[in-house]
């Protein structure tokens, strides 16, 4: 979608005019009854601003003019209005075309109110998502939104807010990318793809990729990873991606290791997950894709960060060849694992990935992503991530990241006496205690120890928040998780805050 920028509204044939519900409320709608020749008492009656609510008004008799009223609530957040416009998108696609203008002028949508424009652009892309592109008539059902002529046109005051609405779009863009991606069944996404992916977005947004083969990673010692390709006929791929913005040369840049688990179809191995819901575990790489799409966004943006992203990448399958439990396999940091569990898979890939960062990369911070553990889940439910870290102020920026994006996180605790459930009688440690209980801080236990005591590391852990059930699907699909709270975090570590 492209940008556009009036400073007055026009006779355009469809507009959006949101409105917050707040002591100026009535007011507006009166003065908009006179705009847009309605009757102010029925506009009163008819329109109370709550938050997604929309009233689509026809100016002109004989006319297809549109205007919609949308409803923001009172005193929503970023996350809010994102998800407000976002399923206006979504849900008025039929009534929407490819010409739309949004009113956010001063006098319409409050003095205070700039913030929320990258939101509400970034929720209007991606209320044109369609999660169906696999079905035969998915090409005739494209949103107006996804025309390659597509304009929103943004009426302000202020012409910097023309950059603000960009932002919304290539965020939107970078998390569309990455749904295609997280939504994408197995048999289209191997490790190679991934790995592809990474290649083809590095030439075309300006960061460099390293991708090293399964001959690589044996080269390399990359065993805890080879573990648990073992079992699939699709060789696993470590990607390697590294970002430093053009042109600054004389300044000392924040460097920030990502690592994200890219296990793009998980059975269980030999330790095998039910049937039921195992369809849905082509989705045990959202946290590959918020570090692709972290790193494919801050090169849109030129962020001046320095990032590196790690992932490593491969199927968890059954064969005659897969780890068994009660092996013992390696790893790069030279730590020795017993696996007690195939199924506890994510965080035996991420040692490696998390030794090879620390080890070659040095990053002043560390974070990891991983749809590590059901246990989550049933701490936290679908509304945010765990958060594991034993830096106050890491987790103090990633909170507020969270808080301003709507990608929640919220921490849990990593004291040493988790440790105990790791201890393993033949190997360094085991991959998985065993108890039903405090499942993702056990896991956390386990990846803490190949970070090789990094003093500023955190651990997400977002099994139930990067494939959820949205307005977008009727059933669970990808949400992006991660990308947007990356980002903010980042910008957080910019200006110093």
């Amino acid at each position: 979608m492209k940008i556009n920028f009036v400073a007055r509204l026009n006779d355009s044939p469809l507009v959006i005019v949101p409105i917050f519900k707040n002591a100026a409320t009535l007011a507006l709608l009166d003065r908009l009854a006179v705009d847009f020749k309605q009757t102010p008492f029925l506009l009163r009656r008819d329109f109370k601003a709550e938050a997604k609510e929309c009233l689509l008004l026809y100016p002109e008799q004989g006319s297809d003019r549109k205007v919609f009223l949308l409803g923001l609530g009172a005193e929503p957040s970023l996350g809010d209005v994102l998800a407000i416009f976002r399923y206006f998108a979504f849900t008025q696609r039929a009534r929407l075309t490819q010409d739309v203008v949004l009113d956010w002028r001063v006098s319409t949508i409050g003095a205070t109110s700039t913030t929320y424009l990258t939101a509400a652009v970034n929720g209007l892309c991606l209320g044109g998502y369609q999660v169906g592109v696999h079905k035969a008539d998915s090409l005739f059902n494209i949103h107006p939104f996804k025309n390659a002529s597509a304009m929103l046109t943004i009426c302000a005051q202020h012409p910097y807010l023309q950059l603000v609405a960009q932002k919304g779009v290539e965020t939107a863009e970078a998390q569309m990318r990455l749904m295609d991606l997280v939504n994408a069944p197995s048999n289209f996404k191997q490790p190679r793809v991934l790995g592809e992916w990474a290649e083809a977005s590095g030439k075309q947004f300006g960061y460099k990729t390293t991708i090293f083969d399964k001959k690589k990673c044996i080269e390399k010692g990359l065993h805890a990873l080879l573990s648990v390709n073992q079992g699939s006929p699709e060789e696993p791929r470590f990607i390697i991606m590294e970002y430093l913005p053009t042109g600054i040369t004389n300044k000392k840049l924040t460097k920030i290791g990502l690592v994200g688990k890219g296990v793009t179809f998980d059975t269980g191995g030999i330790s095998i997950k039910s049937s039921t819901n195992m369809h849905k575990m082509k989705s045990d790489m959202g946290g590959a894709a918020a570090v692709l799409g972290t790193i494919e966004l801050a090169a849109r943006l030129q962020l001046p960060v320095h990032l590196i992203g790690i992932i490593p990448s491969t199927e968890n399958m059954v064969d005659g060849k897969a780890t068994k439990p009660g092996d013992v396999v390696g790893s790069y940091l030279g730590k020795t694992i017993e696996v007690i569990d195939t199924d506890a898979e994510g965080r035996i890939i991420l040692a490696d990935g998390l030794s090879y960062m620390v080890k070659n990369y040095n990053p002043d911070t560390l974070i990891d992503l991983a749809t590590l553990t059901g246990s989550v889940i049933g701490t936290l439910g679908y509304h945010c991530a765990g958060l594991f870290t034993n830096d106050d102020a890491l987790a103090a920026r990633l909170t507020l990241a969270g808080e301003l994006t709507g990608e929640k996180v919220w921490r849990l605790p990593l004291w040493d006496a988790y440790a105990e459930d790791l201890k393993s009688d033949i190997a360094d440690l085991s991959n998985f205690s065993g108890k039903p209980m405090a499942g993702a801080i056990s896991a956390a236990k386990f990846l803490e120890v190949f970070t090789d005591r990094h003093p500023h590391w955190a651990h997400l852990d977002i099994a139930g928040m990067a494939f959820s059930a949205t307005e977008l699907s009727p059933q669970q699909s990808a949400t992006a998780y991660g990308i947007r709270l990356l980002t903010a975090y980042i910008e957080l570590i910019i200006n110093d805050l």
